[in-house]
């Protein structure tokens, strides 16, 4: 072998496959993920048309409701760290049932409700209870899916995600104008629900810390209630389980993505997503404001105008999911690597930061193109609507394409924690996102709108650097990472090994 070919080798000693479910079950499991992950980002875009009219029946004011986005954000933050971890611990079906349950119960709660205190608790706890179900969805890929063929399964389960932002303003002007805003939250309910039967009686336990590659029985309390029909009238021999497909360590704090975010390569590539993310939401959370000011829209033309947004991840996301697979294809070529996409390789010696981020780069540099021109015609006295659109589409497009592969490398670098380390980007880009909210309507007043997304592009632009140092220092810091844990792995067991023979002597 040359000495610029490098060598992937295979995690498993076994060579046992990744994932036994069949190609149809993967699909329909991180598709099923997909409309799970539907429930937060639409539980918070679905209220924006109703804004002006809650505040109108609660007696408040606009700014006391538009503080009900922010505390929602905030628990969209922090609520996946909790949830991230619980399911790398104990199982990714006890976490979406959990969720479901809280998500129900907050809406019911928020359908009833008559006051703006309530309100405000309330939609703190819907939050909750939705939130994890982002980092549930990446959770099940690094279940299912190889690196070699995770370009188009993350972009299966982000479409929920995507198309949130996109259908909620819709979806929350119709139900609003027709049936009155409670009607809204009603409508969730009814979603909640019905995700929260799905996962009862339909989808099985994935979550690789329990199940291994799917070939270990879960828990008897842990199996859809389908399973339980299935086996009527059958034998309860078992076939062939391979236990040593289930990692031998031990398992992840609820809280691992505490731990995760103090790492310097995880740090540098959630901070500059977070700040992306943040300068995104600015412009989404600020259009309905803007669109009824220059144009007086009710809830419903104001909803029709978030389409555009969802309409571009949605045409957009296939086709980053096959660029994403040949993009790994490609550097494996180039460095001589023979891969198997069915089983799972590791990436010792191999540039997944470069792999994944030369993609998102890409899209990250023309989403700043696409801002600029956004913020002057926005800040028009009378702009033009289809220039907004067109606008609105290809931004939504570039960041839903810069956030997929981005995704996928959160996944890539903590495989063993993956819904935690997914948990741990929603917590900075959430955190991060509320703060550009708070801070949007000073810099309108004080900018203008133009000049405020022309410093949003250049912010993005000079923060770039930081995945950029991911590209060139990341593949050390993971070796230099792994070393340090297997000496500290190698003087535990010669503790333990120096003790036994103390208490043998005595």
């Amino acid at each position: 072998m040359n000495d610029d070919r490098v060598e992937i080798g295979v995690e498993n000693a076994t060579l046992s496959p990744h994932s036994t479910f069949s190609k149809f079950e993967k699909g329909a499991y991180v598709y099923v993920a997909s409309l799970a992950a539907f429930a937060s980002p639409v539980s918070s875009s679905i209220y924006y048309p109703a804004m002006t009219t809650l505040a109108k029946d609660l007696n408040t004011s606009l700014t006391n409701i538009s503080l009900t986005i922010t505390t929602y954000m905030i628990f969209q933050g922090i609520s996946p760290t909790i949830v991230g971890g619980f399911s790398d611990r104990y199982g990714r079906r006890p976490a979406y049932l959990l969720c479901f349950t809280v998500y129900i119960a907050a809406n019911i709660g928020l359908a009833l409700q008559k006051n703006y205190a309530a309100l405000l608790v309330l939609r703190c706890v819907q939050s909750a209870g939705s939130s994890g179900t982002t980092a549930l969805s990446n959770g099940v890929v690094s279940d299912v899916a190889t690196r070699q063929q995770r370009g188009s399964y993350v972009g299966l389960a982000a479409l929920g995600s995507s198309l949130g932002p996109a259908l909620g303003p819709l979806i929350g002007g119709l139900l609003n104008h027709f049936l009155g805003w409670r009607a809204i939250f009603w409508f969730l309910s009814i979603y909640g629900g019905v995700m929260l039967l799905v996962f009862l009686i339909l989808i099985p336990e994935t979550c690789r810390n329990i199940v291994g590659n799917g070939s270990v029985p879960p828990q008897r309390w842990n199996k859809p209630l389908v399973s339980f029909v299935q086996q009527l009238g059958l034998d309860n021999a078992t076939g062939d389980n391979s236990h040593e497909t289930i990692v031998r360590k031990k398992r992840p704090g609820i809280l691992s993505a505490i731990p995760i975010l103090l790492e310097k390569e995880n740090l540098l590539i959630l901070f500059f997503g977070g700040i992306f993310y943040a300068g995104f939401y600015i412009i989404i959370t600020g259009l309905p404001a803007q669109l009824s000011s220059t144009y007086s829209y009710n809830s419903i033309q104001v909803g029709l105008c978030y389409i555009p947004i969802g309409a571009g991840p949605l045409l957009i996301r296939p086709f980053v999911g096959r660029i994403m697979d040949a993009n790994f294809r490609r550097h494996a070529r180039r460095l001589g690597v023979k891969i198997d996409k069915e089983i799972q390789h590791n990436i010792d010696d191999f540039p997944i930061e470069r792999v994944r981020l030369e993609i998102s780069l890409a899209f990250i540099y023309f989403a700043c193109i696409t801002i600029i021109p956004y913020g002057w015609v926005i800040g028009m006295e009378q702009p033009p609507l289809p220039a907004i659109l067109v606008l609105l589409f290809f931004m939504g497009l570039s960041v839903s394409a810069a956030f997929q592969p981005l995704s996928a490398l959160v996944i890539d670098i903590n495989t063993k924690s993956s819904a935690a380390a997914s948990a741990a980007n929603n917590l900075v880009r959430c955190l991060l996102g509320a703060g550009g909210v708070a801070i949007v309507n000073p810099l309108f007043d004080a900018l203008g709108r133009g000049w405020t997304a022309t410093l949003i592009a250049l912010v993005w632009g000079l923060m770039s650097f930081c995945w950029w140092a991911v590209i060139k220092w990341g593949p050390r810091w993971r070796t230099n990472k792994k070393n340090k844990r297997s000496k500290k792995a190698q003087r535990a067991l010669e503790n333990v090994s120096a003790t036994t023979s103390r208490y043998i002597l005595t």
